[in-house]
Parts: structure tokens; C-alpha cells; sequence
């Protein structure tokens, strides 16, 4: 069983911008989550009720987070002598499920009995929704029999579940209604729709309903056998989008090229995940050379780029790593406006000096929008997915002024088989470590897997390394709490996982560190193969070093182009 990772009424930092709030229990967590959404306050981003906690972000240009502290105590104690609120509608929802799961046989061996068992401790009686988070729409159902309240989460989480598959671990049964990453303990599946990104309120099931498994000798396939939350009428590159031009038509789409804008705000407790630019820097400096707002919808690229055709005139900028760049077959440099007519040919080869660049147009690249933002992330696949060959892309009118181009080593690069050095500030959980283990980061060595994305990094510590390893007696599972982009997760096998943008909302497994703000750009950077090193430093310093960072920025972009030369 998991174990609580924040005593009752205590408040701890998770990251620069956000708060973990220890509450008994998950009506308490709800109580609190509904008081902070009366309250409006403004520096809130983003509220994320859990099991046993309420992790509140706060928005990055609100300064210190301690400053909230004193809010937030006198919201706990405002509500905890209250009566509970009616939660969800508590309706009662069947849903049909083939056990077929291929942990099914592990999970009877762990509760030493068999799988027909299993299956029908699953099914003898109703759940209840404690919280929805993780993925869009996926839903903690408490009320499993004892045996089954004691399956753990796998020690390794895999890099792809189904969509459709029906979970156990942590006290907990699911579903999983999107394909994402995930640790539970796989025992079935099914095909009902529980996420619908298009249609309000979109998941399903809200916390306080009812649900029950029953058997299902034959579930309708869809596809690959699988539904998935982005099915429907959700496409960012094809039609015309309202009061759009067409500027591009894509000839060859690159390794991984999707539309990014700013990303999902205000949604992460429906389990969506923000999906902003896994660079924020380079995003942001791509579209203040082309004069875009700095939330304005650009071309992500991975690792290498599309052949787009020009189909009217307009200024690109392309900002991050150094890519290899042609128009019309001619190279320019990266960091700079560069114009495009008609009839040519805008190549973005391979990305060197980093993973990722970002490909941004006068006016900016349009799609159509879903929860709010056009982009697409990969926990859940909402939004429009990587671009197609045949494809148009359309964007809006120009809004001058343009800038020119960026001051030297303004966009950091990479530079090959050298460490990268990430700051990090002290996790939430430092009693589920052995002591000294935030300081001990220092001294090791990672190497990013191959199965890393815009979800997560997983690292592999170099064995010659100490291993990072939870306390003694530890589980190394916790409540289910609500979590944050650089997070560093350590699963029980002791291999850390960084949290990317497109991380699950919510997570099990204790945080040792997170990644301080100020590089995020250079965490969005690191491709597979990258040897990482953790450097420890006080949110002091961290913040410090923020602010000289974005001093920086502000002062990157130089000129109005076309730039005269005296």
C-alpha cells in the first residue's frame, strides 16, 4: 500500500513554482481544491487534488511561492470543519471488461490466489471515484477487496499502456483511457470511452461516482482493438482554419514535427497535460524574432526536420540547437529572420547541438484549437499529431514589427558528448531517501534511454555510480499526488525518471529533486544517448539564477529587420 508523502497541514515546495499540501484524505482534498477555485486568486495557475495532498501551482511572475504560504493555512483551516460537499453525481457506471491482462497472472500470485479469483474481486461490488488525474479522464476507484488493496505498482513503469486497459496498483483499480506511460498492474481491458476532449466535461467520471466492472466475452474492437480520448473530430492541419492563409504545404514531414504553442492552461485536474514547448526558451525567442506574442503557435522539431513548400510569402525564424537550414536549397544560419516567397522550398535538417529546434512564422502557425491551445502532447495524443507529407499549414496575418536577429549564445547549445549540467532544487520527500541523497546527485552520472520523450526522460545511472535508493523499509510508493515539469521520480528500481511537459498529472513514485526553471530549455534538449548530471543548489540560487536568465532573455533579440549595416 502506499504510504502518505506529506503529514496533515504541512506545506512543502515542489520545484520553484508550486506547493504540496499534506489533507487526510481525498474529500478533504476536494474540500480544499473547491475553496482555492472560490478564492480566485491570481497568482493560481493550476490546482491538482490527490489522494492525501492539493498541489497548487502558482504562475512563474508571481515571485517567491513561500509568500503564499499564509493564504493557503488560512484556506486549510477554513474548511476543515466544514460539512462535505455532494461530490460528482454519483451515478452508477457499468463498464464491460475482458480480463485479459498480462499481469493478470502475477497480480493472482501476489495475492495468492488465482486469476478467476481476481476477477471476481473486481467485479463482486461498486467503486467509487476518489480522484480523477494522471491522464485526461483517468480515475482512482477506491473500494477493491483487502487483497487487492495491497498490489503494488510495477517497480519499472512501462513506456506505453494501452488505451483501454484496466489497472490495479497503489490501493487503487483504473482505467487507462488514453494510451500513455504508466506502472500499474495491467489485468484487463475494455473499450468504453471515459475522455472526450471535444465535447464538455469531458471526462466522464468525476470524483464521489460509482462504477463496476463487469464481464465481457467480447468487446467491440476499434482499430487496434483500443479506444483512445483524442478519437473525433480533432484535426490542426487539415481544413481551413477560420481567417487563415494557407503558407506551407509539407513535402516531406521530418522525424517528429508538431504544432506548439503556449499549451493547455487550467485543465491539469481533468488529468490533461499542459503540452507547452519542451523548450521554452528557444519557442519563446523564435516567435519575438518574427514579432508573434511569445505563446504564439510555432513548428516543433525532433532530432530532424520537414521539406515545406512555400505557398505565400512570409518571415520564418528558426530558433534552437543548430540545425542544418536551407531555403531554396541556399543554408542560413539559425537565430535570425529569414523571407520566404512563393515556390520555395524551406528544408530544417538534422538538429546538432541539441534535440529540439523550433520553426516559427510571421503571424504565427495556426490550428485548430482544442481545450485551448492547439498543440499536441504525447501522454494522451490530444491535439493534431506530428504533420503529415500532403499536408497545408496555415497561419495568420503578419503583425510587424519583425525583429533581426539573436546576440551570440543567446540560445543555448549543446555541444557533443560533453555532460549536461541540470540545476535542482530539493524534492518534497527527502524522508523517503537515505539521508544525504539530494547532495549525493552531485556525484553521479546519467545516461538518457532511448524510450524518452516529451513525456519523460528515464535515466540509467552509470554503475559505477552510487545508486539513488529510497529509505529503508520504504515501498517506494506514495499517495498519488499531483506533479510538476522536472520532477525527478525515482521508481523502486532506484532509476530516476525526469518529468517532461507532456507529463501524467498526478504520480506515485517519491521526488527526490526537480529540475530548477531556469533549465528547462536545456532539459527540453537532451536527446537519447545525453550523459546528465544533477546539480544540487537552494531555491535562493535557483531563483536567482532565473532572474538573471530571463534578464537575458530580454535582451536576446537585436535590430528590426531588415537590419541596415552602415
Amino acid at each position: 500500500m502506499p504510504t502518505r508523502s506529506v503529514p496533515v497541514g504541512e506545506i512543502r515546495r515542489l520545484g520553484d513554482h508550486a506547493l504540496l499540501i499534506g489533507v487526510p484524505d481525498p474529500v478533504a482534498a476536494r474540500r480544499l481544491t473547491r475553496a482555492l477555485g472560490a478564492a480566485r486568486l491570481e497568482a493560481v495557475a493550476e490546482v491538482v487534488g490527490g489522494l492525501a495532498t492539493v498541489m497548487v501551482a502558482f504562475d512563474p511572475r508571481a515571485g517567491d511561492v513561500d509568500d503564499q504560504r499564509p493564504v493557503l493555512t488560512t484556506l486549510m483551516e477554513q474548511v476543515s470543519g466544514q460539512p462535505d460537499a455532494e461530490d460528482g453525481g454519483a451515478i452508477l457506471l457499468e463498464i464491460p471488461c475482458t480480463f485479459d491482462g498480462p499481469d493478470l497472472e502475477e497480480v493472482a500470485s501476489l495475492v495468492r490466489s488465482t486469476p478467476e479469483a481476481v476477477v471476481e474481486m473486481m467485479t463482486v461490488a461498486p467503486l467509487t471515484v476518489a480522484v480523477v488525474g494522471f491522464s485526461p479522464g483517468f480515475a482512482y476507484l477506491a473500494g477493491l477487496p483487502a487483497a487487492l488493496r495491497r498490489v503494488p505498482r510495477r517497480s519499472r513503469p512501462r513506456p506505453s499502456v494501452p488505451a483501454g486497459s484496466v489497472a490495479l496498483a497503489g490501493g487503487h483499480a483504473a482505467v487507462y483511457p488514453s494510451a500513455s506511460p504508466g506502472g500499474w498492474q495491467l489485468v484487463g481491458h475494455t473499450d468504453e470511452p471515459l475522455f472526450t476532449p471535444w465535447v464538455a466535461p469531458y471526462a466522464r467520471l468525476a470524483p464521489g461516482d460509482r462504477v463496476r466492472f463487469v464481464r465481457s466475452a467480447a468487446v467491440v474492437e476499434n482499430g487496434d482493438g483500443r479506444s483512445t480520448a483524442a478519437d473525433g473530430p480533432v484535426d490542426g492541419t487539415a481544413g481551413a482554419p477560420p481567417g487563415a492563409r494557407p503558407v506551407f504545404a509539407v513535402d516531406e514531414p521530418g522525424l517528429r514535427s508538431v504544432l506548439q504553442d503556449g499549451g493547455r492552461m487550467g485543465v491539469a485536474a481533468l488529468g490533461v497535460p499542459a503540452a507547452t514547448p519542451a523548450d521554452p526558451d528557444s519557442f519563446r525567442l523564435a516567435n519575438e524574432l518574427v514579432g508573434n506574442p511569445i505563446d504564439a503557435c510555432t513548428l516543433e522539431i525532433t532530432a530532424r526536420g520537414p521539406r515545406l513548400r512555400c505557398l505565400s510569402p512570409t518571415f520564418v525564424a528558426v530558433v534552437g540547437g543548430s540545425p542544418d537550414l536551407f531555403v531554396e536549397g541556399q543554408p542560413f544560419a539559425a537565430g535570425q529572420v529569414v523571407p520566404v516567397t512563393a515556390g520555395q522550398q524551406l528544408v530544417v535538417g538534422p538538429v546538432r547541438g541539441g534535440f529540439r529546434c523550433y520553426v516559427a512564422m510571421a503571424g504565427g502557425f495556426v490550428g485548430r484549437s482544442l481545450l485551448g491551445s492547439c498543440s499536441s502532447d504525447q501522454l494522451a495524443g490530444l491535439g493534431p499529431g506530428p504533420i503529415m507529407r500532403g499536408a497545408q499549414l496555415w497561419g495568420a496575418a503578419t503583425a510587424p514589427p519583425l525583429g533581426d536577429h539573436l546576440r551570440p549564445g543567446a540560445s543555448r547549445r549543446l555541444e557533443g558528448g560533453e555532460p549536461v549540467a541540470l540545476r535542482v532544487v530539493p524534492g518534497p520527500h527527502h524522508e523517503r531517501f537515505a539521508p544525504g541523497a539530494f547532495a549525493a546527485l552531485a556525484f553521479m552520472r546519467f545516461t538518457v534511454e532511448e524510450a524518452s520523450n516529451r513525456v519523460g526522460l528515464r535515466l540509467r545511472r552509470d554503475p559505477r555510480t552510487p545508486p539513488v535508493l529510497a529509505a529503508r523499509g520504504s515501498t517506494g510508493e506514495l499517495d498519488s499526488q499531483g506533479m510538476v515539469t522536472g520532477a525527478v521520480q525515482v521508481p523502486p528500481d532506484g532509476q530516476p525518471v525526469i518529468l517532461m511537459t507532456d507529463h501524467a498529472t498526478l504520480g506515485g513514485y517519491p521526488v527526490v529533486a526537480v529540475v530548477a526553471a531556469v533549465d528547462h530549455g536545456v532539459l527540453g534538449q537532451c536527446a537519447p544517448g545525453t550523459t546528465v548530471v544533477l546539480v544540487p543548489c537552494g531555491y535562493g540560487e535557483a531563483a536567482e539564477a532565473l532572474r538573471e536568465h530571463r534578464r537575458a532573455l530580454n535582451e536576446a533579440v537585436v535590430g528590426r529587420y531588415p537590419l541596415a549595416v552602415e
